[in-house]
């Protein structure tokens, strides 16, 4: 009965895992790919990627799972509304976005003009604003799933603990940091470890908004990879995923051992 999953997994798995590591084989490619400023501003970015979206995303989830906790009619449409961005396909969702910083007749310049009567930034030619801009959207569009992720792990507090807390004249944050916060902490850090391995593999949210420009400086690793395969360079495309890999594989790790107990 195993033999048809273990087919699957030599045929669309191991076979080409392998075959990517031997066409990465030559030491030259790495020196070649070490030696691209374009790979190092690369790797600069992916780390920036990593600190700054991770965290803004994971603490806006928790916070934004507290307010989609309470039972107003009106929160639940806004839950609706909220979700959106996650539920729609990238493409059209991020190309909308990419039309509107359109620094010539995208929207939000031209509101930005007509309320300062001042031209609005060149969004995606600025190598640091790109990339922040970039970073925005995998915030936008990733956000909806982990508040998902957290209103579950609230809901599946017990009642009678935030009651015993009132009793006792506990405050909102007494009862986030002693009742709440001790019972997601667990669900946070793995939540946290699974986005860092999926962020790592994020490649809409940077080539759909800028293709990795201006001049190649917002390429993270998930695109840079793209890009040389363009350049008819397997081999620096197959050494860019091998090189990511000492970033990817830790985190698995951590997440298979966090599964198994």
């Amino acid at each position: 009965m195993l033999i048809p999953y273990v087919l699957v997994f030599l045929a669309f798995v191991l076979y080409p895992v392998l075959y990517g590591f031997w066409l990465a084989r030559h030491p030259s490619s790495y020196v070649a790919l070490f030696g691209d400023p374009i790979f190092r501003r690369s790797v600069v970015n992916t780390l920036i990627f990593l600190v700054v979206a991770i965290n803004v995303k994971m603490l806006l989830a928790l916070l934004l799972s507290g307010f989609f906790l309470h039972e107003r009619w009106w929160v639940r449409w806004l839950s609706v509304i909220f979700i959106l961005p996650w539920a729609v396909p990238a493409i059209p969702t991020i190309l909308s976005v990419r039309f509107m910083l359109n620094p010539e007749w995208g929207l939000i310049n031209q509101l930005w003009f007509r309320w300062t009567f001042e031209d609005g930034p060149n969004w995606l030619n600025e190598p640091w604003l790109a990339l922040t801009m970039a970073m925005a959207v995998h915030i936008w569009k990733s956000l909806p799933f982990w508040t998902l992720m957290m209103l579950t792990g609230r809901l599946a507090i017990s009642a009678d603990l935030y009651e015993a807390a009132s009793v006792d004249g506990a405050t909102k944050w007494h009862k986030f940091r002693y009742v709440t916060w001790p019972s997601l902490q667990t669900m946070y850090f793995t939540c946290t470890i699974l986005s860092m391995i999926w962020t790592l593999g994020d490649f809409n949210s940077v080539y759909l908004l800028t293709g990795g420009g201006p001049a190649d400086l917002t390429h993270v690793l998930a695109t840079l990879g793209v890009r040389y395969l363009r350049l008819d360079q397997i081999d620096l495309s197959l050494a860019t995923v091998v090189c990511a890999m000492p970033l990817v594989l830790p985190l698995v790790y951590i997440m298979m051992k966090r599964f198994s107990k």
